[in-house]
């Protein structure tokens, strides 16, 4: 079955109809992303991931700016809701594979920027050790991507069948 009515084209400008799933996916796997990070995840790896940690700590070194934590969290909510549904989007659309493998995809290379990249860019060991919070990161991303991934498969599924 088609994930969608829509031929796939790189250059086809997005309808109405899929950036309204974009965000509507973006928004509810954030918040599943959030319940994770401050109530799963202590349960299952002893602490609660806070990527907005990583967004204040960018900000101080790349433009000096001391930015308070509710600002952090707006933006990594921002990036989290918008950003890694569109990516999901992008990469199905890139790879031509459905929704679903497409979220795991981003999921992982959202995970390797985050603790492959960027923490090694704030001063964090790369991959911070494997450890407990990059394992929980882990599982974070790729839940998420892949909550967008499903989400975008059942809005875009192709109702012509």
């Amino acid at each position: 079955m088609s994930e969608s009515a829509e031929p796939l084209s790189l250059l086809a400008i997005p309808s109405m109809r899929e950036i309204k799933a974009v965000i509507i996916a973006g928004v509810i796997a954030e918040s599943l992303f959030e319940l994770y990070a401050w109530l799963i995840s202590p349960i299952l790896f002893g602490l609660s991931l806070q990527p907005s940690k990583l967004v204040m700590a960018i900000t101080k070194i790349t433009l000096g700016i001391d930015l308070p934590y509710g600002a952090a969290f707006v933006i990594h909510a921002l990036i989290g809701s918008i950003g890694f549904a569109l990516s999901v989007y992008l990469i199905h659309r890139v790879s031509k594979q459905t929704y679903l493998v497409a979220g795991v995809i981003t999921g992982v290379l959202l995970w390797f920027i985050a603790q492959g990249i960027l923490a090694p860019f704030i001063g964090r060991a790369f991959m911070m050790e494997f450890g407990a919070y990059t394992q929980s990161s882990f599982v974070g991303h790729v839940g998420m991507t892949v909550i967008v991934g499903l989400i975008l498969r059942r809005l875009l599924q192709d109702r012509s069948v």
